[in-house]
């Protein structure tokens, strides 16, 4: 698994990749701080890679339930 983490001050976006076994996986998070909150940027970090796992999960997740329905079929 590979992380990649982009920070500008405003913007935290994340780029996480997984290969497992021949497949590759892919996903991107975002974090955007609103003006008016304090400079944090652990937090910004924190959500995009959150948001980011979470989406590569939803895929590793799918094609596993694939995978089941085709071996129960």
């Amino acid at each position: 698994m590979n992380l990649h983490v982009e920070e500008d001050g405003t913007e935290t976006t994340v780029h996480a990749r997984l290969d497992l076994q021949g497949d590759r996986f892919e996903s991107y998070g975002k974090a955007r701080r609103n003006p008016g909150d304090p400079l944090i940027p652990l937090v910004g970090e924190e959500l995009a890679i959150a948001r980011a796992l979470g989406s590569l999960a939803a895929q590793v997740m799918e094609v596993a339930q694939d995978r089941i329905t085709e071996y129960l079929a």
